[in-house]
């Protein structure tokens, strides 16, 4: 994500002083935690947000966002996350970037939250905002290609592939409902799966892989995506016979998992069995005072739009907490 605008660099005011007390630290500046950032900064409270990057999340690094509301031609995910930046330092929100937190602990009522470079910033509040990522395959050609065919959301980039030959890696639940949305646009799949058999509901399996449009390769390895600029084919390994080949393809969706950043607070907030934070209809934790919003809350849907809706949710949640104590 690095270099994605020149207005995210700096720290723009924030201070780490034991004197200084926000009313809410925010931790991540994608959709999620800079929706929040508007509403309470907008709102008077004492603002802060925190993110171990450059600001703008997951979505900053999408090549061209067409389904959020109000860009009828579309919008790049980096033009639409420096506008999300610049609407909430207008309201007075302070950013510090590049600084992962890495604790979070209460001591006589204060939130204090420990960065990995040793500063301590502290909240009567604490948004968690942090995301997830996607399990990459770590092969040559993936990170390469990026944004340039190669893609982890289907509902996000599937438009761009019409009529084109796509691989979709992993024939589990997320690739299955993912290749639901692609079958609407592109002229074929095909599926590389590592394991023998797909794992996913069987009525996800009747509606895609009877499909003519699609190829299930099972027992199978993608070793490297190839292309000079954009996708050409995707490289791939029989695992019981060993035989190699190649997958003509633009395009390559990859769903083999996501992990949601949420080792910092392992023991302190309840988690789902997926590692996701468990909040109520209102962002709240299990522990009061703290909220969480965006892909990293359990339940969520890896949508901008669904991300900043949580985000306005839990800055009002936000605002009535801090009423509520005074």
């Amino acid at each position: 994500m690095g270099g994605m605008f020149d207005l995210s660099v700096g720290n723009f005011g924030a201070k780490n002083d034991e004197d200084v007390v926000y009313d809410v630290v925010i931790v991540g500046a994608g959709p999620a935690g800079m929706a929040t950032a508007v509403y309470s900064a907008r709102d008077g409270k004492k603002t802060l947000v925190l993110e171990k990057q450059i600001a703008g999340g997951l979505a900053g690094t999408t090549h061209l966002i067409e389904n959020y509301p109000g860009f009828p031609n579309g919008v790049s995910g980096e033009k639409l996350m420096k506008l999300f930046k610049e609407q909430a330092l207008k309201f007075g929100s302070e950013f510090v970037e590049f600084e992962e937190v890495k604790n979070v602990e209460k001591k006589d009522g204060i939130f204090h939250v420990t960065t990995d470079v040793g500063s301590v910033y502290q909240g009567k509040t604490v948004l968690l905002a942090t995301g997830s990522a996607p399990i990459r395959l770590d092969v040559p050609g993936e990170k390469e290609l990026y944004g340039r065919g190669v893609s982890y959301c289907a509902t996000c980039d599937g438009p761009l592939f019409k009529g084109k030959d796509v691989v979709v890696v992993g024939c589990g639940n997320s690739g299955l409902q993912e290749a639901l949305t692609l079958l609407d646009y592109v002229k074929s799949i095909t599926f590389v799966e590592f394991l023998p058999t797909s794992k996913a509901e069987k009525i996800l399996r009747d509606r895609v892989m009877t499909n003519p449009k699609t190829t299930c390769l099972f027992s199978h390895m993608v070793t490297s995506i190839k292309g000079e600029g954009s996708v050409s084919a995707v490289a791939v390994k029989n695992r019981e016979t060993g035989k190699e080949f190649e997958v003509p393809a633009q395009g390559v969706f990859i769903y083999v998992g996501y992990r949601p950043y949420t080792e910092f607070v392992k023991g302190m907030v309840d988690l789902d069995e997926r590692g996701y934070i468990v909040t109520g209809e209102h962002m709240a934790t299990s522990v009061p005072g703290v909220f969480a919003a965006g892909d990293v809350r359990s339940g969520n849907l890896a949508q901008v739009a669904v991300a900043v809706g949580d985000g306005a949710k839990a800055a009002i949640s936000i605002r009535e907490y801090l009423q509520g104590q005074g």
